[in-house]
């Protein structure tokens, strides 16, 4: 089980080059990745989502690639004709607003766009050979701070599961106990209408009373239904890598069955033990949402 949280960061200097990457994720429905590389190392990103993707299902995640190179082999060029003309249109305003024409900095025209230029002569698979050691090693300390991260939680979730497991047990046991209470209900009704007369109590009429109400309150459906939910959750846990959706999804269909047990309740002792159950299910909900 993997956390959807998770970061690293990793570094390399060499002669040529200080070669950073960063990456980091927090919680998502789906993969949302985002590659944020030097402008002219784009063509390399299909390369490096590969990667991420190939280890990453969920989670948003930002990966920083950074280069500080110590040599630029960058040739900078000035285009002199944009510079004339916009020397030329800055005096003409210059001298439309009153202003000095002859007193135009060159700064202002060296910062116009267009005036200087750089081109780049570099060779895509260079960089890529100087950042994949580096990008690798990101990439493996932070799968391992996810696993370590969602190795964690696992244990959390497995003890939430169990106290609702013993909810669900609860609930079980209490049935007899409820068609009892149930039963001694209505023989103490029977006896407050018929008073002190002595007239023999109808066992059956009891009995069908009590099968009446015990339709009409069990929970023994629901309870079947939420232990299924329970090994079902369990079968995740031990053998879905990536259980972060299905989690989600039987977390509702318990949250169903305890609602209605809760309904149905008559008992203070089931009703406490509700509060237990979706007080657990809903630590177990949350922490889903964190799991890849």
């Amino acid at each position: 089980m993997t956390s959807m949280t998770g970061y690293a960061y990793q570094e390399l200097s060499n002669e040529k080059a200080l070669i950073s990457v960063e990456i980091k994720s927090v919680n998502s429905r789906f993969l949302d990745l985002t590659i944020n590389l030097p402008p002219f190392l784009n063509a390399l990103e299909a390369y490096f989502r590969n990667k991420i993707t190939s280890k990453i299902v969920r989670g948003k995640v930002d990966v920083f690639i950074r280069i500080k190179e110590y040599e630029s082999d960058s040739e900078v060029y000035a285009d002199t004709n944009m510079a004339k003309g916009y020397f030329a249109a800055i005096q003409k305003v210059s001298e439309a607003c009153g202003y000095d024409k002859n007193n135009i900095p060159l700064s202002l025209i060296l910062s116009q766009p267009g005036v200087l230029n750089s081109n780049k002569n570099y060779n895509p698979d260079d960089y890529k050979k100087l950042i994949e050691p580096v990008f690798d090693k990101a990439l493996e300390a932070f799968c391992n701070d996810r696993q370590r991260e969602g190795l964690n939680m696992k244990k959390d979730l497995e003890s939430k599961l169990e106290k609702l497991a013993v909810c669900a047990d609860f609930f079980k046991d209490f049935q007899p106990k409820m068609e009892e209470s149930f039963k001694e209900q209505i023989k103490a009704r029977f006896a407050e209408i018929l008073g002190d007369n002595n007239f023999v109590i109808d066992e059956n009429r009891i009995m069908t009373e009590t099968a009446s109400m015990m339709i009409k309150y069990t929970i023994n459906e629901e309870i079947v239904r939420l232990q299924s939910h329970i090994q079902a959750m369990r079968k995740e846990l031990a053998e879905n890598p990536t259980p972060g959706k299905k989690l989600d999804f039987i977390c509702q269909e318990m949250n169903r069955e305890i609602n209605t047990i809760g309904s149905k309740n008559q008992f203070t002792e089931v009703g406490a033990m509700v509060i237990t159950a979706k007080d657990a299910l809903e630590n177990i909900r949350e922490q889903s949402k964190n799991i890849e």
